[in-house]
């Protein structure tokens, strides 16, 4: 199996590169636009022969790839605001080159890395089968921009019927090599446990569906056994945790402090969302089966963290 990973420096994009077994007979061309922090990284993490980083000027329709898996995006709420409606471009411009390539190559399958934000609304309830997109055409806000982009990409690919596009909704991602400096609930919370620090947050329970890599590798690799298909389908654990349920766990795990506060100061660069997972289980169609719940996916990703940085 030949696999093409676009965006490769992406955390996200790296966790996945590091999940295949050692000895696996895959071979990976990894693009992004700095090859040497790529290959810094690879050499770091001893990687084989079979892993080649390039450019993205060598992406081209005459290559042979199996697999082309698109990471291409902001990754962090705070840079995510701070790119505003340029998300929008940036997207479309890597989206538009895997499309490219693939009508050229019509038997490659194509994933693509979206979004739970592509659903737009207010999230006061799980997502589902049949939850709808919403976009408030007329009173746009910026944090729409990361949705909008999403939206578009998807609404191509489903369009796109002859060929093999699967889109991949993130909604919670975590893992111990996240940048801890990034402005997530979940990175928030870690940091006052490794800073011995008081958590501070709003008296608002909040509901999320954290994925590590673990899950999100078997997801991936479900994915690239299945028959060719064009979907889109969203990431989820055996099961969802509310947030005054992960700190309590938190408290006695590893010694959280938290208080209570009138308000959150937690940037929400797509939106507000109380409800921000999906019950929609598509993915075991694929054969996708979850090995952790959002709170074993935290407490063992938490615990690995805490020793890589002792």
């Amino acid at each position: 199996m030949k696999i093409a990973i676009i965006g490769a420096t992406s955390q996200i994009a790296k966790d996945l590169i590091f999940s295949f077994p050692i000895n696996t007979k895959d071979s990976f061309s990894l693009f992004c636009r700095n090859p040497e922090l790529l290959f810094s990284w690879a050499q770091n993490k001893k990687l084989g022969l079979q892993y080649l980083i390039e450019p993205y000027t060598e992406f081209n329709f005459h290559r042979d790839f199996d697999v082309v898996i698109n990471f291409v995006g902001a990754g962090d709420p705070a840079r995510t605001q701070k790119m505003g409606s340029d998300i929008i471009k940036i997207t479309e411009h890597y989206d538009n080159m895997a499309l490219e390539y693939l009508k050229n190559n019509k038997h490659t399958k194509y994933i693509f890395l979206s979004s739970g934000a592509v659903y737009g609304g207010n999230y006061q309830e799980p997502i589902t089968e049949n939850t709808a997109a919403i976009i408030d055409i007329n009173n746009l806000k910026i944090t729409d921009s990361y949705t909008i982009a999403k939206m578009y990409a998807e609404a191509k690919h489903r369009l796109m019927f002859d060929f093999s596009i699967i889109d991949v909704r993130v909604f919670n991602y975590f893992s111990h090599t996240q940048d801890l400096s990034s402005r997530f609930l979940i990175t928030d919370i870690v940091r006052a446990i490794k800073n011995k620090k008081v958590f501070k947050t709003s008296k608002d329970n909040i509901y999320r569906d954290f994925i590590s890599p673990l899950d999100f590798y078997n997801l991936i690799q479900a994915i690239i056994d299945f028959k060719s298909i064009n979907t889109a389908l969203d990431c989820y654990t055996k099961s969802p945790i509310s947030k005054f349920d992960l700190l309590s766990q938190l408290k006695s795990n590893f010694g959280l402090k938290y208080e209570i506060e009138k308000s959150d100061s937690l940037i929400n660069a797509t939106g507000s969302k109380t409800f921000y997972y999906s019950t929609n289980k598509a993915a075991r169609k694929l054969g996708y089966i979850p090995s952790r719940s959002s709170l074993e996916s935290v407490i063992s990703e938490l615990g690995l963290c805490l020793i890589d940085n002792q």
